[in-house]
């Protein structure tokens, strides 16, 4: 399980992108809970969008959902809505051009892009460098005396490729035990 509260699975890319939404900077386990309340709520999975557009901010303020995620919530919608063709067929696309499709939306980020692209679509060669769990764990696994800059780790993955998704589930495993 990765940091979405996520294992790779077939889900529909909103509610993966939601789900990742929902995860950025906090833990898998509040996480999970906050989106089992939106579900919950929305008579869910899956998350439609028109559940997203219609919710009222206190609703998903109940569900643990602060303030920038509703915005980058009902943003999401609003651009899948006005783009209706980025969301059908997009795990055929090549990572850079989903990369693209979806930082393109507010709140939307390389993080989430890569949690999407990891869990979402089960791509097998994403290095998040910033994950914060990523690069703790490799500071711990190789000894480092400072948390790795995003170019530092890029060098360090290098003979991870092509499965550098694969290793990543591997170093954050490598963390499950610390408090």
């Amino acid at each position: 399980m990765g940091p979405c509260g996520l294992v790779p699975q077939s889900e529909d890319p909103f509610t993966l992108l939601v789900r990742c939404v929902i995860s950025q900077q906090i833990s898998t386990k509040a996480a999970r809970s906050i989106y089992d309340r939106l579900a919950a709520l929305v008579g869910g999975p899956p998350i439609a969008m028109d559940a997203v557009e219609s919710l009222a901010d206190d609703h998903l303020a109940a569900c643990g959902i602060s303030g920038p995620k509703r915005r980058t919530l009902r943003a999401l919608a609003a651009h899948f809505d006005a783009n209706p063709h980025i969301l059908p067929g997009i795990a055929d696309r090549d990572d850079d051009l989903i990369r693209e499709q979806l930082v393109a939306i507010k709140g939307i980020g390389p993080w989430s892009v890569d949690m999407f692209l990891m869990f979402g679509i089960a791509r097998t060669d994403v290095l998040p460098v910033s994950d914060f769990g990523i690069r703790a764990g490799v500071k711990k696994l190789f000894s480092l005396a400072e948390m790795p800059k995003p170019a530092e780790l890029q060098k360090i993955a290098e003979p991870w490729k092509p499965y550098r998704t694969i290793a990543c589930w591997y170093v954050w495993r490598s963390l499950e035990n610390e408090a």
